[in-house]
């Protein structure tokens, strides 16, 4: 028996290495309302700390990762207005050739096509000059008004505790993966050196 167990020894410590680190990990969020165990409340830690994660996470992304002001300077950027023009083209063509003449009819027969395109080129240079004073005037409005650390905490906190173990899941699951073959392989060593230290 003693000998079958003197074998059993790395399988055994290979078992409590993987074993525990896995229920660390599950612990990070089971069980997801509290319960009372011998007068000691347990919880996991993220549904447990959900609003704190919520709110850290909304301050390392406003603070760290997205600045309104750098949206802002996109936004505004001349190659991304000047992409839209033919949008704009587009649906002043259509205003012209069509809804103008149908709101005003006279103006068909007086006005003629290259009339029409001279318009449109004198339309498309004013539109040139006000978008780019538009688009700072709406950003600059907008960033009073865009709390991006509240939206993202306030979205965090909301989510359901499945939601959120589904989304740190597809983020650290090949990471929690990792966690687990190390506690097991680190049980196996701990089994080996046991071994050796029994023959000694």
């Amino acid at each position: 028996m003693s000998n079958i167990m003197f074998w059993l020894q790395p399988v055994i410590s290979t078992f409590i290495g993987w074993f525990t680190t896995w229920v660390a990990i599950y612990m990070l969020f089971h069980p997801r309302k509290p319960i009372r165990v011998l007068g000691i409340t347990i919880q996991g830690v993220f549904p447990k700390r959900q609003r704190q994660v919520a709110e850290k996470l909304g301050s390392v992304v406003a603070k760290e990762l997205i600045h309104f002001d750098e949206i802002a300077k996109m936004l505004k950027d001349p190659e991304q207005l000047t992409s839209l023009n033919p949008v704009i083209e587009q649906h002043l063509d259509n205003f012209l050739q069509v809804k103008l003449k149908e709101k005003m009819p006279m103006i068909a027969m007086f006005v003629g096509d290259s009339t029409m395109q001279k318009i449109k080129e004198g339309m498309m240079e004013e539109i040139a000059l006000l978008l780019p004073e538009i688009i700072s005037r709406y950003t600059d409005s907008l960033s009073k008004k865009v709390d991006i650390e509240k939206i993202v905490t306030e979205k965090v906190a909301s989510y359901s505790s499945d939601k959120l173990e589904e989304i740190l899941l597809a983020v650290m699951k090949k990471e929690f993966w990792f966690l687990e073959i190390v506690a097991a392989v680190l049980g196996l060593l701990i089994g080996l050196i046991q071994m050796g230290l029994s023959l000694i």
